[in-house]
């Protein structure tokens, strides 16, 4: 373990050896699938809030991948089994696995968490059969099942101790614009694996079937469909930006760079334009160091507002 980690394991109060190890493992995975978030941890989070927020992103991140690997009735018994596991382990503040170890110890320091890891796993079997939605209302349904209650396993951590009224409505309002942002970029896995976020009512308003998105086939409905989502997408991020203001001070640069990664990939996706069926677009390297690089500054001269 690097120096610089372990003095933020230190800060979080992580002495028991095993636990470290665990927590430096989550490390590395985070790092690993989604490194501009973790630079963003590290670089504008205090050094306590670090590892629970690492903790739970890795969290939800296995429990995707139970969700979204393999055929379907293989899914479920694992979904089923991991869901036994971690909620036995939620009653009895103990269990033998690596990646839910460290989870119940952050659960020790924020004790809501417990609840919200409840709600995430009463949601996340939503995902198990998911192949589309046919409206906008039922991809409004999944947000409020399950992206939102993934989505609070981080943001509960990042709450102050009296969270504002309307602090789970502003990340509702992130996790719409982010989830959907999200439907849009992966659209060229998710079809490989049979999925698509999309909603049929909208693909049907614009005259574009699943077999042109799957063809990847560049016409004018098609254009105008991913259009119309990434402006949908990028105008709740843009809203979203409120949520740093209601978090606790100390946490919002994180928030802020946050929100503004998530909108510069939703720039980046629609000018990628069609070309998104082929792969995913990505902010430009410059443009995500200097979202990170303004926060940074402004933790420096101590300046959340």
């Amino acid at each position: 373990m690097t120096s610089a980690w372990n003095r933020i394991l230190d800060s979080a109060d992580i002495r028991a050896p095993r636990l470290r190890h665990d927590y430096t493992r989550q490390r590395a995975a985070v790092a690993r699938y989604k490194p501009h978030a973790y630079a963003a941890v590290r670089l504008l989070l205090p050094r306590p809030v670090v590892p629970h927020v690492i903790a739970t992103t890795a969290f939800m991140h296995h429990t995707d991948n139970l969700l979204d690997q393999g055929p379907l009735p293989g899914r479920v018994s694992a979904y089923r089994s991991w869901e036994n596991e971690v909620r036995t382990a939620l009653a009895t503040g103990h269990s033998d696995h690596p990646v839910i170890r460290p989870l119940l110890h952050t659960v020790t320091v924020h004790p809501g968490l417990a609840g919200q890891a409840g709600e995430f796993l009463a949601g996340a079997a939503a995902d198990l059969d998911f192949c589309g939605f046919a409206t906008e209302a039922d991809y409004q349904h999944y947000i409020d099942a399950y992206s939102l209650p993934a989505f609070m396993l981080v943001a509960g951590l990042l709450a102050p101790e009296a969270a504002p009224a309307d602090y789970r409505a502003a990340c509702r309002g992130y996790i719409d614009g982010s989830q959907r942002l999200d439907f849009v970029n992966d659209l060229a896995e998710d079809l490989r694996d049979g999925r698509l976020g999309l909603p049929y009512d909208a693909l049907k308003q614009h005259d574009v079937t699943r077999d042109d998105l799957e063809n990847a086939r560049d016409t004018p409905g098609l254009r105008a469909l991913l259009r119309s989502q990434l402006q949908q997408a990028q105008h709740d991020l843009v809203a979203s930006r409120r949520l740093a203001g209601l978090t606790a001070p100390a946490n919002r640069f994180f928030v802020r760079a946050m929100v503004t990664l998530e909108i510069l990939t939703a720039q980046a996706a629609a000018r990628k334009g069609a070309d998104i069926l082929h792969g995913s677009a990505r902010p430009s390297v410059p443009a995500a160091l200097r979202a990170l690089t303004r926060e940074y500054r402004r933790r420096l001269r101590g300046t959340p507002v």
